[in-house]
């Protein structure tokens, strides 16, 4: 093809229209679903592809943890129909092991975009659906041991063969989830983001040629690629590393190990996790694709926050992990829960660059993804819910400031669920929801507190199923900062008192008397607490977020 000069004026306006696409077809997702975690917490993420699957745009408010999903995808449908594929298809997808994806609750949908009958992109979205059946309600649930219980394996099949829907597809998949018209619903506005991106691609064209599009696409990534290589070679060349562990696997597996040794010299990079555990039985286990999501976002927030997301990043990032590691496990591992462990690749990336990177490293965040899953028979209506939330927590403590209070780290950028949400939707009651006073550590910049949730059904019996890590080890803090305090589970019985609940507990039985209470970790602390000012201890008084008596401990006052 004959290449059309780009100068960079039109180069940015078109690039700037690419996003804007990502976004509106974000938007819409979010206003036509039907379930809260979409609508209301926004877990969902849009992108647009070139024809081989390398990312192109992402939406603004998409999740980090999708970044690698979509390329993914992608790649499968073209080994799987490369010679088949046709203008109207929509092809769905969620399976680690065959289809790209990172956990089954994540549905990826994409849908080609041909000029002149040629492939030229795709648009592709992915959604968390609050239930994809499963032995567990919410198929979110810990110690499951194989993928076959987490819930409906979907390998790339078209759901729209020619702008017709495949009925007989559809059909399945909502037989085999709880929640059939819910996820009808959310799949629907799945299938509208899809053709909406189709649409305004296609404007994009007919306002200038399909050459001159694919010049953009190559444009983008060539210079996405260059952009990160150019901060790479400024880091010292060398060899950084940092280990730590998980909490355990929710059945026999405690402490797993993930380690790395990141080899630098010029403009490559290696991230080389060949000393992290094996995969595990329980399921925070990841797929290849979740830990290069993982870590490409953590190259990203350290070298250059600001540079697009898009497959340049993967192209300038060298990865190796064994096969059957913890974060490069194989069939039928089980991965429900790898946001989780995604968090913890994270914070171990995080610590190796402390030495080199003080200025933009911050103290081990709430490092957990808490998940939370309600679900009993409504009783003004008679029909089954199923409330789902992973909640928010501390982050760490910043070279400049305080880690943020109560808020999603890193690959998860979703909202906490507000309160007036949940009550409207189900028949549950929030008895309280707040900060965990003292909950951040100690620093010259503080961490971050978590949060405290706390649940009681209404006028009827639920089933409580939560998920919860960083409840054994505590947050790190960097620089001499102190550590976050860890999360924790309560069942409490106005009959029988409060007990404590394990980290990974499913089928907690709730009555109208009893109320889950539900605290997520803190963040460690950056930097000496002998060196914090006054003011600002001073300030931790007057908000009560640390009581008078614990600050005199910390910062001996």
């Amino acid at each position: 093809m004959k290449n059309i000069p780009i100068d960079p004026i039109s180069l940015e306006i078109t690039w700037n229209s690419l996003n804007s696409i990502a976004d509106e077809c974000f938007v819409t997702l979010m206003r036509s679903a039907f379930s809260t975690n979409v609508k209301e917490r926004h877990d969902h993420s849009t992108a647009i592809t070139d024809s081989i699957g390398k990312l192109i745009a992402q939406a603004e408010n998409a999740l980090p943890i999708h970044l690698a999903s979509m390329t993914g995808l992608i790649k499968h449908i073209l080994d799987q129909y490369e010679d088949s594929i046709e203008e109207g298809d929509i092809f769905i997808a969620n399976d680690p092991h065959v289809a790209g994806g990172t956990h089954l609750p994540d549905i990826n949908m994409a849908m080609p975009v041909f000029h002149e009958g040629k492939l030229i992109a795709f648009i592709a979205n992915i959604v968390h659906h609050a239930d994809v059946g499963g032995a567990a309600v919410g198929s979110m649930s810990g110690g499951l041991n194989e993928i076959y219980k987490e819930g409906l394996r979907i390998p790339i099949v078209r759901l729209y063969r020619k702008g017709m829907i495949v009925d007989e597809i559809m059909r399945f998949l909502l037989l085999n989830m709880r929640l059939p018209e819910e996820r009808k619903g959310d799949l629907n506005a799945q299938i509208a983001a899809c053709r909406l991106g189709v649409s305004r691609l296609n404007d994009i064209i007919s306002k200038n040629s399909v050459g001159y599009l694919l010049q953009v696409f190559d444009e983008i990534l060539s210079r996405s690629k260059a952009r990160m290589q150019n901060s790479i070679r400024e880091l010292p060349d060398g060899e950084y590393s940092f280990s730590d562990v998980m909490d355990d696997d929710g059945l026999d597996k405690k402490d797993i190990k993930i380690s790395v040794k990141i080899k630098k010299k010029g403009k490559s990079i290696l991230f080389d996790f060949s000393d992290t555990d094996m995969q595990v039985p329980g399921n925070f286990n990841l797929s290849f694709n979740a830990t290069q999501s993982a870590v490409s976002y953590s190259l990203k927030a350290l070298l250059d926050p600001e540079m697009p997301n898009n497959s340049g990043i993967f192209d300038a990032i060298d990865i190796s992990i064994p096969k059957g590691s913890f974060l490069n496990c194989v069939a039928p591992a089980s991965v429900a829960l790898r946001a989780n462990t995604c968090q913890r690749v994270v914070d171990v990336v995080f610590g190796a660059f402390c030495d080199v990177l003080p200025e933009k490293v911050i103290g081990a965040a709430n490092g957990a993804n808490t998940s939370a899953v309600f679900s009993g028979i409504n009783p003004k209506n008679g029909s089954r819910y199923v409330y789902l939330e992973t909640l928010g927590g501390g982050m760490g403590g910043r070279f400049n400031k305080d880690g943020k209070d109560g808020v999603q780290v890193h690959i998860t950028n979703t909202s906490n669920l507000p309160v007036e949400a949940i009550e409207m939707e189900y028949p549950l009651r929030v008895e309280e929801y707040a900060l965990v006073q003292n909950s951040g550590g100690a620093g010259k910049h503080r961490g971050g507190l978590g949060i405290r949730r706390t649940i009681r059904p209404i006028n009827h019996e639920c089933e409580f199923a939560g998920v919860g890590e960083r409840f054994r080890h505590s947050p790190w803090g960097v620089f001499g900062g102190g550590a976050g305090k860890p999360g924790q589970f309560y069942l409490e019985d106005l009959k029988k008192g409060k007990t404590k609940l394990v980290s990974k507990c499913s089928g907690v039985k709730l009555n109208e008397d009893m109320k889950v209470i539900m605290e997520t970790p803190g963040a460690g602390g950056y930097g000496n607490p002998k060196d914090r000012d006054k003011e600002k201890i001073e300030e931790d008084i007057s908000s009560e977020k640390f009581t008078k008596d614990i600050l005199e401990k910390l910062y001996n006052m």
